[in-house]
Order: C-alpha cells, then structure tokens, then sequence
C-alpha cells in the first residue's frame, strides 16, 4: 500500500486508489490484487480462504452496487463500501467510512479493564453484547464474526487483542503486516 498513489481511479487504465478519508475504503482495498477498486472473491480468496471469501463477497456485494442488477460474480465496489457497513458495530466507521477516533478510544475506555489498552475474549464479547442493536440480527452475527476472526488470528500468548492490533484492522495495515509475516515465514521454510 505504501507506493500506492493518493487519486481516485479516473480512467479505465489507472489505478484505484482509496480516499485519504475513507479508511474503510483503505481497509478493504487490501483485497483488491489487481486495484481496479472492486474486490472479486478470487480476490478475496487470495488473501483469506473459501468460506471467508463467499461469505464476505456474497454479503458486501449488493450494498456496494446499489441500483445495479445482482452479479453471480459478486463483486464488493470499494468506492461504495461505506453502503455496507452494518449495524450492532462499534460506530469506529461512520456512515461515510471514516475513522472516528473517539468511538476507537471508547473500545478500550468502556471494555477493556483488565489492561487498558488490550481485550480479553470476556471483555471482547461484553463489547460485543453491548453494541447490540434491538433485534438487528444480521448485525449481532456480522460483529461477532468479524470480532471473532480478529481476537482468534491476533490475540498474543496471553490471550489479550491488542489496541495496535486493533486499530491496524481498522485502517488495512493488518492485512500487509499478516501477508508480509507469512511471506517471511515461507521463506525460512523453504530456506
């Protein structure tokens, strides 16, 4: 992401680049291998698994291209993604994708007690139970998964989510750390 350009897509040729702003958009576009701003699950694929990759396109895909006529292809519009954000969430995106640094504090002011700047599993669901919209299903099941993956991948040996981590998530930088790690890894092994 790094060498990555700070400009909108403006013709057929150029490349997507997310919105300085949106860092929802920046956070999704970690997917986006060939950075056309829109995210296939050959994509998606590419950087999680099978099930994750149906499960996040097959969601995403008609929020993000409203107006248009449902793709077998499930494509995610980067440009667009904000249109998907769902409900029973931590608000750290608001309805524009953008970061809201208050609402990021307040995970680990109203959560974390154990040590201030890291979760528990009892401390992240308690979070969890508490964003909780009133009968906002879709919601309560797309939070804890999304949380769930998050603190199973990241947690450290003593089982805490760490607030970097967290925040990492959030802004995409996660994902390169990840991908870099695993790539280093699979360079020893094959060393």
């Amino acid at each position: 992401m790094g060498s990555r350009k700070s400009k909108s897509k403006e013709g057929p040729n150029e490349k997507f680049v997310p919105n300085e702003n949106n860092v929802l958009q920046k956070h999704v576009f970690f997917f986006d291998r060939n950075e056309d701003g829109v995210v296939y699950p050959w994509e998606t694929f590419k950087a999680l698994s099978t099930v994750a990759a149906l499960f996040i396109n097959m969601g995403l895909s008609h929020k993000t291209r409203p107006g248009k006529f449902p793709s077998p292809l499930f494509p995610i519009e980067i440009k667009n993604i904000h249109k998907s954000k769902h409900g029973s969430d931590s608000g750290v995106y608001d309805s524009q994708g953008r970061f809201v640094a208050e609402k990021f504090e307040e995970i680990f002011t109203k959560h974390s007690h154990s040590h201030p700047n890291a979760l528990t599993s009892d401390e992240l669901m308690a979070m969890l139970k508490a964003n909780r919209q009133p009968k906002d299903y879709g919601g309560w099941v797309a939070s804890w998964t999304e949380w769930k993956i998050l603190y199973v991948l990241c947690k450290d040996k003593d089982g805490l989510l760490k607030k970097e981590t967290v925040k990492a998530v959030y802004d995409g930088s996660l994902f390169v750390r990840m991908q870099q790690e695993t790539e280093s890894a699979k360079k020893k092994t094959v060393a």
